[in-house]
């Protein structure tokens, strides 16, 4: 076999591998970079890093794999900056990205949908406005449903801090609820 087959098989078997995955890669992006634009360029470095090093994946689980790779560089990329706050446009309020469906049963409201979409959008500044490592870790595990050792794998830490900041953030989260709607803290 020439080389060129060869990395014809890697590049097949590393898409095949990878891209299922690129949305989550590309939220978890989202949250950590606070910018759209930011998180398309760190999705874009993590893949080429990711197919670089290919050869080298002995997973079972490639997306904690790449969510790890993600957040390398991310951390890479906040340390070249010199740890300047990135501009937070992470809360999309495009209504027609959460289209609902024609055939669903039954037919919601138009204030159903219009109160649906304030509490996603809430939830989602919400969740953008925790600290660095509380958002991380509530978005690993609440949005790429990851486990806690796969958490604790992507942020190197141990399964108790992952345990600690997810009931953390989920406080954090519930007090901020509760001070948007008004209620007591």
């Amino acid at each position: 076999m020439t080389g060129g087959v060869l990395d014809d098989d890697k590049a097949r078997r590393f898409r095949d591998a990878a891209l299922p995955h690129l949305d989550d890669v590309f939220t978890f992006a989202r949250y950590l970079m606070r910018n759209s634009a930011d998180a398309e360029d760190a999705v874009q470095e993590c893949y080429m890093r990711a197919l670089n090093h290919f050869d080298s994946y002995r997973g079972p689980a490639m997306k904690p794999w790449l969510l790890a790779i993600l957040r390398n560089v991310c951390i890479a990329e906040f340390a070249r900056r010199g740890k300047q706050p990135a501009p937070a446009d992470t809360v999309d309020t495009d209504p027609t990205r959460e289209e609902i469906a024609m055939w669903q049963e039954p037919q919601a409201s138009p204030e159903t949908v219009l109160l649906r979409r304030h509490n996603d959008a809430t939830v989602r500044r919400l969740v953008a406005g925790l600290p660095e490592p509380f958002r991380e870790t509530i978005v690993l595990r609440e949005i790429n449903e990851l486990s806690y050792r796969e958490i604790a794998d992507v942020a190197g830490v141990p399964v108790g801090t992952v345990m600690s900041r997810l009931a953390r953030a989920r406080a954090m989260l519930r007090d901020a609820w509760n001070v948007e709607e008004g209620a007591p803290a």
